[in-house]
């Protein structure tokens, strides 16, 4: 993030400003992501921020933004990758709840807290819900199951997850790992097979053997 030390010095940037939000609406809620706070954070002038942004509303609608397009866009974008079957098309999804960079779980449990104080955000977070929710019924629907099963279980599916973050559930990656058969198994009604299975602990770069061997 660049850094100024006067009123003529650097701005910062709008990303820099945008970090610094998301990092302190992570740590203490919304209630702390305001001016003069992130302008201190950021070691810059108050005024430099109405650089990039017209006013607070105008930051936390681009916090709301990134959110948007990352989780929901990402959970969407799994749940339409290319998947032989049914278990690897579950799996291509599972790569949302491991791999921060498509979905990230501390920044959802931070909207899910902002919208405890909002109706304007609960209204949002719903809207996300019912968009991944949806996405993944489609998924159901393209490997065969009728409307009305896949809905149950595209809920099935994504209710449990969010019951992992709200909960801020922390398991052991090789537990997680373990258990990601059987929560394939029960979500799609379809065994992984063990190419599917190595393909994806590939991806997230873990090695089962080594990890039984570990302690």
């Amino acid at each position: 993030m660049e850094q100024a030390t006067s009123d003529s010095g650097w701005r910062g940037s709008q990303e820099g400003w945008l970090e610094a939000a998301y990092d302190s609406l992570l740590e203490s809620g919304v209630e702390s992501v305001k001016i003069l706070p992130l302008a201190k954070r950021l070691n810059l002038s108050r005024t430099s921020f109405y650089w990039f942004f017209k006013d607070r509303d105008e930051l936390l609608e681009a916090l709301l933004s990134r959110w948007r397009e990352k989780n929901t866009g990402n959970i969407i974008k799994q749940s339409e990758a290319y998947a032989e079957s049914l278990a690897e098309a579950m799996l291509n999804v599972f790569d949302c709840w491991l791999n921060k960079e498509l979905f990230d779980s501390q920044f959802e449990f931070a909207v899910r807290s902002w919208a405890l104080q909002s109706p304007d955000i609960l209204d949002e977070v719903q809207r996300a819900d019912q968009m991944r929710m949806e996405a993944l019924s489609r998924m159901y629907m393209r490997f065969g199951y009728k409307e009305g099963a896949a809905d149950v279980r595209a809920r099935t599916t994504y209710l449990v997850q969010i019951g992992y973050i709200s909960m801020q559930s922390n398991e052991d990656i090789a537990l997680r790992m373990e258990r990601i058969p059987e929560y394939i198994a029960i979500y799609t009604g379809q065994v992984p097979q063990q190419k599917e299975l190595d393909r994806f602990f590939a991806r997230h770069g873990y090695k089962p053997d080594e990890e039984k061997h570990k302690g």
